[in-house]
């Protein structure tokens, strides 16, 4: 970006008041900003004890060493016993933790008792199998049940777990497992999705081919496979964990004793590994998902559809949920097998009541039609939640419409791996929410918009999101790389976290994200945000989604060029795109009318969600299209080169 100030498009006017029977009742109010106001510091030590620890913390904070923060270092803790023993302990191992639900249509339902056996004979078994605390276990598994018991096994015993997303290849696993230097890592045969087995194991036996270190790999059944077996190494995990006791006394660990590194998607070269550890993350995420879904464990079924090779997965269907004594779901396969409305038939099967998606399934399901969630009963549903990227304000709309019955409060929640849990999101009682606005700041969280020269930007204008004060679930470093650490996220402001992110205030001092900096459009010496102009594409009621990248252009220094799926039933031709130009013209100014809009069947994204649009900008350059092996969908790049309409001046 250059040092003209980001360019602030778009105007939202709509606004929704918190129903007034979850205000009354919320798990955070207005006062929880005024308390961790006058006393940050204060405030995160009254939400540590929210936890059960060995040793209780004395020491909040030590930011000695910046950017190297301390959380509740002298305090002692397990993460697994905070998310599944005590809530045994407090009576209520009845309480069902997991529904699972398997794509083929399987389910079962695991007791926070049943778990807790679970865990233990996992635990039991990973010492059986040679894993000692500060050991590395990789984890690469479908979305199940056993996905959560390993992770939880591997906290309850000190292990650090680095959980591979299940769509990786093996030369992704492989790189990882080497960066953490894994002794173990646990698989399965496979897992089903879009209705069939799509397998596990030989990516990793791939992927071992290439490493050394790995003592042994411990194999789930799900899909019942033919796969190839290492005697020796190969151990399964059903035969293992069924000789276990289901008694195991969980040790205490160091609040700064690391729990689980993370690489972040997309990376080039060496990975990335993002280093959380246990108590100050522990409280963050437990805090966050009690304020932010306004949880109530004992009346409410929580799912988010997230996986669990994400931190949204860690954060939001492992640590947070379980250490609040949650009833969630989990469902294994894709929102369209066998139908399309597996989502809202999974809503309705559970009584879901609080749901927590990302924009690019709220814009399929628009995409696919109103009729769809329309024929479920959704009335269960009273908190919705997005992740992942900003949401544009249409999808945000039809999502409280379509989805909350035109009562649920939107929480549009920003974070990122490297934060470990959600920074920014409205409280669902206290938050007149604003579309696609993240709105402000959770209570002990510091953040704000700046200029190239660091100066806090006023309100109305776009800059930079960083975050000025340290906080719990922050990452402590880059895992075997300090150096990197420094140089990613603090060299480029002094003293503050930035991690990438544009943002805009409006008039009110609420944040807008506006997507990574490196997706803003550089026309005519203006700074305007992709995400602007694709809401305002989506904006259109033709369009259903859209993507939107700069294009090298010798008159503008860069064109927009956009790409657009469009609705169910809406027919493609050139008054249409000339239409949406002038819509996107009408809505955010002259300046930010596409130059081109291709019509196309479908977006190239990862598995996560996140659109690549580093492939649409080869597309628009006219170059060979790059790297697509993190795409769910590779074929769809072929889609979208057949297609050649598009609108010029």
């Amino acid at each position: 970006m250059s040092s003209e100030t980001l360019a602030n498009l778009l105007r939202e006017e709509r606004r929704f008041e918190p129903p007034a029977v979850l205000a009354a009742n919320a798990n955070a109010t207005t006062a929880d900003h005024e308390r961790a106001a006058a006393d940050r510091l204060g405030f995160w030590a009254e939400q540590a004890r929210r936890l059960s620890w060995a040793v209780e913390p004395t020491e909040t904070l030590d930011w000695s060493n910046p950017p190297f923060a301390k959380w509740f270092a002298d305090g002692k803790l397990n993460v697994a016993y905070n998310c599944v023993d005590r809530h045994v302990e407090n009576g209520l191992g009845d309480r069902v933790a997991i529904h699972f639900e398997g794509e083929p249509g399987d389910s079962r339902s695991i007791t926070y008792a049943q778990l807790k056996d679970e865990v233990s004979q996992a635990a039991n078994a990973l010492l059986e199998l040679g894993v000692r605390k500060g050991d590395r276990v990789a984890v690469y598994l479908p979305m199940i049940a056993e996905a959560v018991v390993a992770m939880l096994a591997c906290a309850r015993i000190g292990a650090t777990h680095s959980v591979v997303f299940g769509g990786f290849s093996s030369d992704a696993v492989a790189s990882r497992i080497q960066d953490a230097q894994a002794k173990l890592v646990i698989t399965a045969d496979g897992g089903y999705r879009r209705g069939k087995p799509s397998a596990l194991k030989p990516a990793i036996d791939e992927a071992l081919t290439k490493v050394e270190g790995v003592d042994h790999v411990l194999v789930i059944r799900r899909t019942e496979q033919e796969i190839p077996w290492t005697e020796g190494r190969d151990v399964w995990w059903h035969e293992i964990t069924a000789r276990q006791s289901t008694e195991h006394t969980p040790e205490a660990h160091e609040a700064e004793h690391p729990l689980f590194i993370l690489y972040t998607s997309g990376t080039t070269g060496k990975p990335k590994g993002i280093l959380h550890t246990s108590g100050g993350y522990l409280t963050q995420t437990s805090y966050t998902h009690h304020a932010v879904f306004d949880l109530k464990p004992e009346t409410d079924v929580y799912w988010c559809t997230a996986d669990i090779g994400w931190v949204t997965g860690h954060s939001y269907i492992v640590y947070g949920p379980l250490s609040n004594g949650a009833t969630q779901v989990i469902y294994e396969g894709t929102p369209d097998t066998p139908h399309q409305g597996r989502f809202w038939e999974i809503v309705q099967k559970y009584g879901v009541t609080i749901l927590y998606t990302a924009p690019t399934a709220i814009r399929t399901f628009m995409k696919w039609g109103d009729d769809i969630p329309a024929k479920f009963d959704l009335s269960s549903l009273r908190v919705l939640g997005s992740v992942g990227e900003p949401i544009n304000p249409e999808a945000w709309i039809w999502y409280r419409e379509h989805i909350g019955g035109g009562k649920c409060p939107i929480v549009d929640t920003w974070w990122q791996t490297e934060t470990g849990a959600v920074m920014i999101s409205p409280l669902p009682g206290v938050t007149e929410t604003k579309p696609g606005s993240a709105q402000r700041a959770l209570p002990g969280i510091a953040a704000t918009v700046v200029d190239d020269e660091a100066n806090e930007v006023p309100n109305g204008s776009g800059g930079y999101l960083v975050l000025t004060e340290p906080w719990p679930s922050m990452l402590r470093t880059i895992w075997g790389d300090d150096q990197r650490y420094i140089d990613t996220y603090w060299s480029r402001f002094q003293g503050r976290y930035f991690a990438g992110d544009g943002a805009k205030k409006d008039e009110d001092g609420d944040i807008w994200l506006l997507g990574r900096v490196d997706d803003v459009m550089l026309v005519s010496g203006h700074n305007i945000s992709t995400t602007e102009v694709e809401s305002a594409l989506v904006g259109h009621p033709s369009v259903a989604e859209s993507a939107v990248v700069g294009a090298a252009d010798v008159t503008t220094g860069q064109a927009i060029v956009a790409f657009v799926i469009l609705r169910g039933g809406v027919t493609e031709s050139p008054e249409l795109v000339e239409e949406l130009r002038a819509h996107v013209g009408r809505t955010l100014g002259p300046i930010a009318k596409p130059k081109q809009i291709k019509v196309v069947g479908e977006l190239p994204k990862t598995r996560s969600g996140k659109i690549m649009r580093r492939l649409l900008r080869d597309i628009a350059e006219g170059r060979e299209v790059g790297d697509t092996t993190t795409l769910a969908d590779s074929s769809v790049m072929n889609l979208i080169q057949l297609s050649n309409t598009g609108s010029r001046d």
